[in-house]
């Protein structure tokens, strides 16, 4: 272990996710706001976590809830105000919580006064703040990239008499980070958040930030990559996303941000081919400090081996090159109804925590988690995410991972608005809510976890080693120094036997009996042990 790990805060941190849409509303809107988030910072504190992360809140139209930004110097009004982000990170700070905001940075709103310019004309002064293109002779975009939400990525503009790129949404025209002039100004949207406080940026969709100039098109994905739901699959994004060039722009990025104390840089990198695309984001002292992808929020099951394959992809890494983790999110279905569907829901959320805390780098824990939240099931009627609507029903989309939180067990809309939500609360969780048993429960062990890494330098910070995996067993190795933490999974429905001696200091087991820190003589089914091996068992 580096010895100055300790003093990066951000290393090995938890940070739990806030959908502010979805956190608690304050003022009888139905959507959740910032003062809705301070009220509930003290309990966001209560359960051991580093930091917070807050989805967007700024100025936008909301097609796509706040990814799509009018403004990225601003609170749209439906959220608050400036002062109540300002109170928002005083009071976080008070507890001794981070705060890391979203920054988008490859894309804006169709709605913002960049694109407006930059569409009136091929000779204003914004002009090529964004991609445009001709069309090809026949009339058809200049080649076949894809949207992440369908169709074609491109859009014809009859006021420029060109094509605009958008990776996502029409809706969300892609910046040209390929322009000097662009860089600038996003670096003084974070000086302007790194002022107002903020201790990180999560880089929403930055492998999108730049494109190939030449336009090549894709090529054909490999047919055990497609996944068969989306037409974007079919294709390698390699000339879409994923340039070289940005890496200059991520060291320019790391570079305002090593001006200020202790800030945190983690991207979000999608893609079927991602993994070296974040180790080059991450590599060395100067550029991010962190990155996640998608392949445990897409993974259907928790399977021994495609899990050990995931974690020999990123165990160590020379340099600074260091992970984030990520097992929900408001973008995909909730773990909790993905994994582990034969476990009573304490059982499941006590070993799905047990295990995102025993990974090297920096976890996620997103909203509900921490309540063993499932997913909620809604009907086509209640809808609002545009790449449900688009694909329904191959795509149930995010909605029902974005659904309030219900705070309370009795109280009308579950204690989270006095208004009706913006999405429906689901009856299961109200089972599930801050105030119920069966909520305080996984609430309580979910504590006690995170507890534990925290105090934990081989969890906190070490390496992870010795990884391997036989049938549905998975086993590891945490280490710091001379401290050695060996990590044990048995996710079949048999008892295993260990093999070690009985002296060994168990730190943590989860099985059907709860909790405990007892050492067995075999592993009962579906659980799994921390503990710290006998010295002449090593």
């Amino acid at each position: 272990m580096v010895e100055t790990q300790a003093f990066e805060w951000w290393r090995g941190a938890s940070l739990y996710q806030i959908y502010p849409r979805s956190f608690l509303d304050t003022t009888g809107t139905g959507i959740g706001d910032l003062p809705g988030i301070t009220d509930r910072l003290g309990y966001v504190a209560s359960l051991g976590v580093d930091g917070i992360w807050i989805s967007p809140f700024f100025p936008s139209p909301m097609h796509d809830f706040g990814y799509d930004v009018a403004d990225f110097c601003d609170v749209d009004k439906i959220f608050g105000s400036l002062a109540d982000f300002d109170h928002l990170i005083a009071t976080a700070h008070e507890l001794g919580l981070k705060v890391v905001i979203d920054q988008v940075y490859s894309h804006s709103s169709s709605e913002h006064p960049w694109f407006t310019e930059s569409r009136s004309s091929k000779e204003n002064p914004k002009s090529d703040w964004y991609v445009w293109a001709d069309a090809r002779p026949d009339g058809t975009p200049p080649n076949n990239w894809l949207s992440i939400f369908g169709g074609p990525a491109w859009t014809w503009d009859a006021r420029r008499q060109q094509y605009y790129l958008h990776n996502f949404l029409s809706t969300q025209p892609d910046l040209n980070l390929h322009h000097p002039d662009v860089q600038e100004n996003l670096l003084s949207v974070a000086r302007f958040w790194l002022d107002r406080g903020v201790d990180g940026f999560r880089l929403d969709a930055i492998n999108f930030g730049m494109h190939n100039t030449s336009l090549a098109d894709n090529p054909v994905a490999d047919t055990e990559v497609w996944c068969g739901l989306r037409p974007v699959d079919m294709q390698k994004a390699l000339n879409n996303s994923n340039q070289p060039e940005l890496l200059t722009f991520i060291e320019r990025l790391r570079n305002l941000m090593d001006q200020y104390d202790s800030r945190f840089t983690v991207a979000e990198v999608g893609g079927k081919q991602s993994g070296d695309i974040r180790k080059q984001y991450t590599n060395g002292s100067g550029r991010l400090n962190s990155a996640y992808g998608f392949e445990f929020l897409y993974l259907s099951e928790l399977s021994s081996q495609t899990v050990a394959d995931i974690l020999q992809a990123w165990s160590n890494q020379s340099g600074n090159s260091w992970p984030s983790w990520a097992f929900s999110n408001h973008d995909v279905v909730r773990a909790h109804s993905r994994w582990l569907q034969e476990l009573s829901p304490k059982h499941r959320a006590s070993l799905i925590t047990l295990f995102l805390i025993s990974l090297r780098g920096n976890i996620f824990l997103y909203q509900g988690e921490e309540l063993g939240l499932p997913q909620a099931d809604l009907s086509l009627d209640d809808v609002k995410d545009p790449e449900a609507l688009r694909n329904w029903p191959h795509t149930l989309g995010r909605d029902g991972a974005r659904t309030p939180m219900p705070w309370h067990s009795t109280e009308e809309n579950a204690g989270f608005s006095s208004a009706r939500p913006w999405l429906p609360i689901s009856d299961d969780h109200l089972n599930h809510a801050s105030d119920s048993p069966l909520g305080g429960e996984i609430r309580d062990v979910v504590t006690q976890l995170l507890s534990l890494r925290r105090e934990s330098p081989c969890l906190k910070w070490g390496d992870l080693v010795d990884i391997k995996s036989d049938g549905e067993t998975l086993s590891y190795a945490r280490t710091s120094g001379e401290q050695r933490l060996n990590v044990f999974f048995n996710f079949s429905g048999d008892p295993v036997r260990l093999g070690l001696i009985n002296t060994s200091s168990v730190l943590a087991m989860v099985s059907a009996d709860g909790f405990s820190a007892e050492f067995p003589e075999e592993l009962p089914p579906w659980s799994g042990i921390l503990y710290y091996p006998d010295i002449d068992s090593v």
